[in-house]
């Protein structure tokens, strides 16, 4: 008999049979086969393969079945770089007295993960809507390799998206990132998807209802959008956010950016946004932009009015003119101290409010105990207490150049006069002018030899105030009688000299 293949013989063999009308009885003849195996070749078209009816005893490691799925299921809440290795959960299992090899918990351990791995259900991504998150990323500011919190908002229908960076996670970065993407796209997605921060959340009242932050209660108020909130522990629910933030820190952020500052690195990233719309969407016929402009159609208008993305607190100013905000210490005019104030913390600043006057505006300072001085805000204080003049600490920050100093060794080396309140009189011009106008001015002062806050005022002219009081007569009834004549100009012809007649 011919020597044939497995597949190829199966396959002559179901020809000679049901083809060629060859009996069952020649085949078992010629090949010794048993009849149930002809009756299985004739029945399938192709060898079955080995199957076992029942998985084989694994006598030294089924004891310790149960034990596994406890340090598999203990992962779970665990970051993935803590998780439970084969090797690891072998070495555990010798402690317990296994006395297997690793292959056999390395299959079990393979075969447990696949049967609990999850499966997602495919979502509709209709337009109009809108996911939110955080990544973070290192960055290069001012000379100073730092992390950064990067607001996405990205468009699933589009594949549009929008970043902001900014020092910190808070409620001042999150409602400006909102503020900016909605201007970005031009319009305000009527609904959007957030994971469960506590800037948004206040507490959880069952497993999709929430207690909402005053702020973002407030975001939401003023652009009228409705929000969702992922189940716990489901990211997969904004996935596209997700997916978005992975490709912009490998695109947009590597290499590590040098920027001045964070403006910089925001102009940078708003530049890199409108780049990608050019980008067509997963591969389809049109770009992003053309996707985004027939998906403004579903989006709601935006307010008439923009919304103050910041954080107001109302504090009393301290005897020192500082007032506290977030851990921090910012000055204003010593004329307010004790007064009742309001805050207004943005992201990248804090301004200073009594009613509606601005008092005073800072830069935003992010690491605790730290205080922002204006030294201007001092300087009335030094009329009443001029022994502060060298020990004031917000004076240190007056970086004044080397005539300041020649000003004030000429003012106080006259006797006639005390000479460091003259000073303190030049330095209180520099509330109204910058320190390089009052340098030019006493540079001119000192040329003449007239070293005085006067002649330093009149260099400044016409930068400085000269308009003149009026006198009121109101509340001065005994005044309002007075009469008093209109000047006869005639009178001052007696004072020209006169002709001398012959």
């Amino acid at each position: 008999m011919e020597v044939y293949t497995d597949m190829e013989q199966w396959t002559k063999i179901r020809r000679r049979v049901l083809v060629e009308g060859v009996s069952k009885r020649q085949i078992l003849r010629e090949t010794g086969m048993h009849w149930t195996t002809l009756e299985k070749i004739l029945k399938l078209s192709r060898p079955p393969g080995y199957q076992t009816r029942k998985l084989r005893p694994r006598p030294k490691l089924d004891p310790f079945m149960d034990r596994i799925r406890e340090m598999l299921q203990s992962d779970v809440g665990v970051p993935k770089k803590q998780h439970h290795t084969a090797k690891r959960i072998l070495d555990r299992l010798k402690e317990e007295g296994y006395s297997g090899g690793y292959t056999a918990v390395k299959e079990v351990v393979s075969e447990l993960k696949r049967t609990n791995r999850e499966v997602f259900m495919p979502l509709i991504h209709r337009p109009g809507e809108a996911q939110v998150d955080y990544f973070f990323a290192l960055a290069n500011l001012d000379g100073v390799l730092q992390k950064v919190s990067i607001f996405l908002m990205a468009l699933p229908f589009s594949d549009a998206f929008f970043m902001m960076c900014s020092p910190r996670e808070c409620t001042e970065s999150f409602s400006e990132g909102h503020v900016r993407a909605f201007e970005f796209f031009g319009g305000v997605p009527n609904r959007i998807s957030y994971d469960n921060s506590k800037i948004a959340v206040r507490a959880f009242l069952g497993t999709h209802r929430r207690k909402l932050t005053d702020g973002f209660l407030e975001l939401e108020s003023h652009y009228l959008f409705d929000h969702h909130f992922c189940t716990v522990r489901r990211p997969n629910e904004k996935g596209v956010v997700e997916t978005t933030g992975k490709y912009a820190r490998r695109n947009f952020l590597v290499p590590v950016p040098v920027m001045s500052g964070y403006e910089e690195l925001n102009d940078h990233l708003r530049e890199r946004c409108l780049a990608d719309l050019d980008r067509r969407a997963r591969g389809g016929p049109v770009t992003k932009a053309t996707l985004l402009e027939e998906e403004s159609e579903n989006f709601l208008p935006l307010p008439g009015s923009a919304f103050d993305a910041c954080r107001k607190q109302s504090t009393r100013v301290n005897s020192l003119s500082l007032v506290r905000f977030h851990s921090n210490d910012y000055s204003l005019p010593v004329r307010y101290g004790h007064h009742q104030v309001t805050v207004k913390g943005y992201w990248d600043r804090v301004e200073i409010y009594r009613g509606p006057d601005l008092l005073a505006c800072h830069k935003r300072l992010w690491r605790k105990g730290e205080t922002a001085y204006d030294a201007r805000h001092y300087l009335p204080l030094l009329e009443r207490k001029p022994g502060a003049l060298d020990h004031g600490l917000p004076l240190l920050q007056l970086a004044l150049p080397e005539c300041f100093d020649l000003l004030r060794r000429r003012l106080e080396g006259e006797r006639d006069r005390d000479g460091t309140k003259e000073y303190i009189s030049v330095l209180r011009l520099l509330e109204r002018h910058s320190v390089e106008r009052v340098a030019y001015a006493i540079e001119r002062a000192l040329a003449v030899r007239a070293p005085s806050a006067s002649v330093v005022g009149v260099y400044l002219y016409p930068d400085e105030n000269t308009a003149t009081a009026t006198f009121l007569l109101d509340g001065r009834p005994h005044l309002q009688a007075v009469q008093i004549d209109a000047p006869q100009l005639s009178v001052y012809d007696t004072l020209l000299p006169q002709e001398v007649t012959a």
